[in-house]
């Protein structure tokens, strides 16, 4: 996982999956896999999925990396508290799934509450599911 910031003001984390590191071959696998730790946690809910990269390439003037092969995202919300109005404009929240040629990038904005960000990293974690497969450490650094 790498936690970094855009803009200044998001916390990004970011796992990248070597194709050697998993049994999900497709992003759409990886999807299914992340619905089902959703669907097993019980202050989570599944909302939907949004395929980013269809939606960019049927635009006028869309672009997509020439190694970007597929992009979606699964939106989800945990219900834990709602604390005030402006809680609202954290949720839902949203992983994000890349193919690249050699790999998968997972990525989702930092919540903040601590417990769903464990949920997350912990889901985001658990497609990296061959053995042997390396490190699964935690890395930050920032992004402008």
């Amino acid at each position: 996982m790498q936690q970094s910031l855009t803009r200044e003001a998001f916390s990004l984390f970011s796992l990248e999956i070597g194709k050697s590191e998993t049994t999900l071959s497709s992003v759409d696998q990886i999807l299914d896999h992340l619905k089902g730790c959703i669907e097993a946690d019980p202050a989570a809910v599944f909302i939907a999925t949004f395929d980013h990269y269809a939606h960019t390439r049927a635009l006028p003037n869309g672009q997509i990396h020439r190694d970007i092969r597929a992009a979606s995202n699964i939106i989800f919300c945990f219900g834990l508290t709602l604390p005030t109005p402006q809680a609202m404009a954290l949720r839902p929240r949203s992983i994000g799934v890349v193919e690249l040629p050699e790999s998968f990038h997972i990525t989702f904005m930092e919540a903040p509450m601590p417990v769903a960000n464990t949920a997350m990293e912990s889901w985001a974690r658990s497609v990296r599911n061959r053995e042997n497969h390396g490190s699964t450490q935690i890395n930050t650094d920032s992004e402008s």
